[in-house]
């Protein structure tokens, strides 16, 4: 039952039958035709029943041409044949084999559509220039050639037609196509980019949590001022956390509008060597090269980088020192993160993607990210970003 009711359903939508526009042409067909009867009266055979029934047949038959163009087609040609061998009045009887040729074509059937309409013109040939002797109206003369011409080109014309609307359809088609491809690579970059800022800002602020909770609990019955300090910097890294997450979260639910709060870049790199001495780490930074004015995408590139691999030395390292170096040359940028080690090689509690997307922020920009453990054992985060990209695009 709920079958049934589905193709019911089906059947009804309008946009699989074109009720409509097969009407209007049923009445267009219908009276046209009866005008071409009173002005070939004297040439042609005049509307009877059966002529009646064969200028609705065709019409009746395009109800169906969206879910079956092939049948449709080579149907509504075989009706104007036997429509015109009759001997009935030409005219707008040849509308239904253009409509239903049309749909035909357009749906992708176009071997059936020429088939069809190429064997009409042949059996209207047969029947002008050799059956008329059998066929009424009685008295008639085969059809002067210079008429061929006409219906030759009006073959052709609607073979053109159909043709030009099939192309420009596939075309529209594969343009929305691509649309719609495009709009799902931005979104999978935008999710990319959200996914790795989330982990940047999350992994920095926890591995300092982590660190800071326990030293405090170790701390908390002997050194009960120490185990303050430590919770103090938990909660401030917490709050910093939270903000950076909600401005993320903010950009997602209104991607339309500016941010509320500008975006991170080596400015803040104080705050990075705050966060991690509270962690345990010292950092040293130096420049070399003139400082210059960094493209947005750019400096928070770096930032990321910095941060990312300043967490990592936290998360993996057994030294509790790193150094941050900062070289200015023309067109690009290069960070270099430097700790002595060695690896500790425990579980800190890391998703395993903070290479992977360190390596992707700078590849976005394009640039690239090398990191390694250095001969003497320490371990060597390397970033080489570009300065062009966003100011020249």
């Amino acid at each position: 039952m709920p079958r049934l009711l589905r193709q019911w359903e089906e059947w009804r939508d309008p946009r699989r039958i074109p009720w409509v526009s097969t009407v209007l042409l049923a009445v267009v067909v219908t009276v046209g035709s009866g005008f071409a009867a009173e002005g070939q009266q004297a040439t042609r055979e005049p509307l009877d029943v059966l002529a009646r029934v064969l200028l609705l047949a065709g019409p009746a038959l395009l109800l169906l041409r969206n879910r079956y163009p092939v049948p449709v087609v080579f149907g509504v040609c075989g009706i104007a044949l036997v429509y015109l061998s009759a001997g009935y009045p030409y005219g707008p009887v040849f509308l239904t084999v253009t409509v239903a040729c049309f749909a035909a074509v357009v749906a992708g059937r176009r071997r059936a559509a020429w088939w069809a309409v190429g064997l009409l013109w042949a059996g209207h040939l047969l029947v002008a220039h050799w059956l008329f002797r059998w066929l009424p109206p009685a008295g008639d003369r085969a059809a002067p050639w210079g008429q061929e011409i006409v219906v030759t080109a009006w073959v052709a014309a609607v073979l053109a037609a159909s043709e030009l609307a099939r192309v420009r359809r596939e075309i529209r088609a594969r343009e929305r196509e691509e649309r719609e491809a495009a709009e799902r690579r931005r979104a999978d970059e935008e999710r990319l980019r959200i996914a790795r800022e989330l982990h940047d800002v999350l992994a920095h602020s926890i591995a300092v949590i982590n660190v800071q909770a326990g030293v405090g609990l170790t701390l908390l019955d002997d050194d009960p001022e120490q185990a303050r300090a430590a919770l103090t910097t938990i909660r401030s890294a917490s709050k910093e956390a939270l903000g950076e997450v909600r401005q993320v979260l903010d950009r997602l639910r209104s991607p339309g509008e500016a941010p509320r709060a500008p975006a991170p870049g080596l400015d803040r790199l104080p705050e990075l060597v705050e966060q991690a001495a509270a962690a345990g780490l010292s950092v040293g930074i130096g420049r070399t090269g003139e400082v210059p004015a960094l493209p947005p995408g750019t400096d928070l590139a770096a930032f990321r980088i910095v941060q990312e691999a300043l967490t990592n030395v936290v998360r993996h390292s057994g030294s509790r020192t790193a150094r941050v170096e900062i070289t200015h040359l023309p067109g690009r940028l290069v960070l270099r993160v430097d700790d002595e080690g060695p690896a500790t090689g425990t579980d800190a509690g890391g998703s395993g993607n903070g290479l992977a997307g360190m390596r992707e922020r700078a590849a976005a920009l394009g640039g690239s990210v090398e990191a390694g453990t250095r001969p003497d054992g320490g371990f060597r985060v390397r970033a080489e970003l570009p300065l062009r990209g966003e100011e020249e695009t």
